[in-house]
């Protein structure tokens, strides 16, 4: 029985790992549980699931969750704040770790869990965005599993020499690049013009996915792309020269690898995060996760086209920082965390989150990045920058 921390659960990805943990429960317990304000939420997954703890971020919000709990007789003990986000992910009483807090709330937990050791599910992708190296020498270090979450990084992981042994270098493994597929989101068919007026309504409704407001409109702008380049250079060791974006509309194939015999390994499945998470949840073996099978007759022809960078600025800005190293990505998805909250709020427009984004990357110089503190030095001065470039 592998107990399982999840940071995020009541998220698109926290649910959808819970789908999966309910059909295995002679495999899995469920030992935290961890959310930022959704009282109602976590009150429900506390009462399916029992979990030994139940962390909101929000301190008010833990004492309305202490609240209910009480009311119904549960023993789940109730904590907040980061500090109790980073004790349930390193302590010695869960296997697991889903890290899948959006945003970079989700670094600190995820890296206590790299120091620890744990078995890491890794959906957030500020731990590998904001401080990959850092990361990776951690998760090196001590013995940390580190196994890919993101649908188009468990479709890479499958597709590479990988083997029952954990490995994340396979630059002259026969590997001549790897294909990140998109769907290009619900603005793939606009003409540039016609995005001056688009709506946070309209950018949150994605054409292939569910999935939660802030990551839909990284997928609108093709920021989310730009995230899982940054992403797979650290998880499989790779210079930017060899990650490529291909745009897929259908979403069945989830990305590739180009061998350098000529062959390309695709993986294929239907648009649904239970199986990238039964993937990473059972490696090296395989579970059921509920997902129907694929209908590849249904399905009836795959697309493909380029990424263009002029219509998806915000992919050229992440593989322009990328290239640059350093804390640029950490600024990069600073300013970005700020001029989507603003787009959401409607402050800006949707064509200057990019504006935004370049601006900031512009005028904050990037540290080496060696160091934590480094990392979220630059973060802050990131954000602070671009709230004031925002109002």
């Amino acid at each position: 029985m592998q107990a399982v921390t999840l940071l995020g659960s009541t998220g698109s990805i926290g649910v959808s790992t819970l789908n999966v943990l309910a059909q295995h429960p002679e495999k899995y317990s469920v030992y935290a549980l961890t959310a930022n304000r959704s009282v109602d939420s976590l009150f429900e997954q506390c009462q399916q699931f029992e979990p030994e703890i139940a962390v909101m971020l929000d301190e008010s919000a833990a004492q309305k969750l202490e609240e209910k709990i009480k009311t119904v007789g549960l023993k789940t003990q109730v904590l907040s704040g980061v500090e109790a986000l980073v004790q349930v992910a390193e302590s010695q009483h869960t296997d697991y770790v889903m890290a899948a807090i959006v945003g970079a709330a989700g670094l600190l937990p995820t890296l206590a869990a790299a120091r620890a050791g744990k078995h890491i599910l890794l959906a957030n992708k500020e731990a590998l965005v904001m401080s990959g190296g850092l990361f990776m020498r951690e998760v090196e270090a001590n013995g940390a599993t580190l196994l890919p979450v993101d649908s188009e990084h468990n479709a890479i992981w499958q597709c590479l020499p990988v083997g029952e042994q954990q490995q994340h270098h396979f630059q002259g493994k026969g590997v001549r690049r790897i294909i990140l597929t998109a769907s290009g989101g619900p603005f793939r068919d606009y003409d540039l013009a016609d995005l001056e007026g688009v709506t946070p309504e309209q950018a949150v409704a994605h054409p292939n996915w569910s999935m939660g407001q802030k990551i839909s409109v990284d997928s609108a702008t093709m920021m989310n792309k730009g995230l899982e380049v940054i992403e797979a250079h650290w998880l499989f060791g790779l210079p930017v020269e060899q990650i490529d974006v291909l745009l897929h509309r259908q979403s069945i194939i989830h990305s590739m690898v180009d061998y350098v015999d000529g062959s390309v390994l695709a993986q294929m499945g239907n648009p649904d995060m239970r199986t990238p998470i039964a993937n990473a949840l059972a490696w090296p073996n395989r579970i059921d996760s509920g997902v129907a099978p694929l209908d590849l007759v249904a399905a009836g022809r795959l697309d493909f086209s380029a990424a263009d960078h002029q219509h998806f600025p915000c992919l050229a800005l992440a593989y322009q920082a990328l290239r640059a190293g350093g804390t640029s990505t950490a600024i990069l998805n600073a300013a970005n965390e700020i001029a989507v909250e603003a787009f959401l709020n409607e402050n800006i427009k949707f064509t200057q989150i990019p504006k935004i984004i370049e601006q900031v990357l512009q005028q904050i110089p990037a540290s080496a990045g060696e160091t934590l503190e480094q990392v979220l030095a630059d973060d802050l001065k990131a954000r602070q920058l671009a709230q004031e470039l925002v109002k």
